[in-house]
């Protein structure tokens, strides 16, 4: 074999090489966007295997149960469940799959868009900074109201004499007129 026959087989050209390399860095882009969003919707729906199942929806929209569970990684089991969840929320729609035979039609589902997401979560949001905003009046207020009705503390030091000491019989009165024993 000659060293042409060689160079020959494993040329690379320049162009193959940056198509290779351009597709290679636009992957890996869309790659750490979908886990950033993932991460943001994990915040927002609670949980990775949620956000996982939302984002799948986003992009299959129509899938089963199992379609999502093969396309995601998951459990079929946790993904039913979370499907559940997230149809009792309102976030994912379902619809029987229409089939021509007898047998099993299983559900399909679509995500709700994400601005109605983002729409339900905006209010919970300002709930909880109104709530942090607010924290300090309501501090305030309650502390307020501790003052006025908690009795004060005094401690109040009386001066005894040395005559009134050496009574003799080791009992004493105080001046409301209680014993008091020394």
């Amino acid at each position: 074999m000659s060293s042409d026959d060689t160079d020959h087989d494993e040329h690379v050209t320049d162009d193959e090489f940056e198509d290779f390399d351009d597709r290679s860095r636009r992957d890996r882009a869309v790659e750490g966007f979908d886990q950033g969003l993932v991460d943001l919707l994990s915040w927002v729906l609670d949980t990775e295997t949620r956000a996982k199942i939302y984002v799948y929806l986003q992009k299959r929209p129509g899938s089963t149960s199992e379609e999502i569970a093969q396309g995601t990684g998951l459990y079929p089991s946790t993904v039913r469940e979370a499907l559940a969840e997230l149809h009792d929320e309102e976030k994912v729609h379902r619809e029987k799959r229409e089939s021509a035979g007898a047998g099993n039609n299983p559900y399909e589902y679509t995500a709700i868009p994400p601005s109605e997401l983002v729409g339900g979560v905006v209010g919970q949001v300002q709930e909880e900074l109104n709530t942090v905003f607010n924290l300090d009046k309501v501090l305030d207020e309650e502390r307020r109201s501790e003052d006025s009705t908690a009795e004060p503390v005094t401690i109040t030091v009386e001066e005894v004499s040395d005559a009134d000491a050496d009574d003799g019989d080791g009992d004493s009165t105080a001046e409301d007129g209680q014993p008091t024993s020394e």
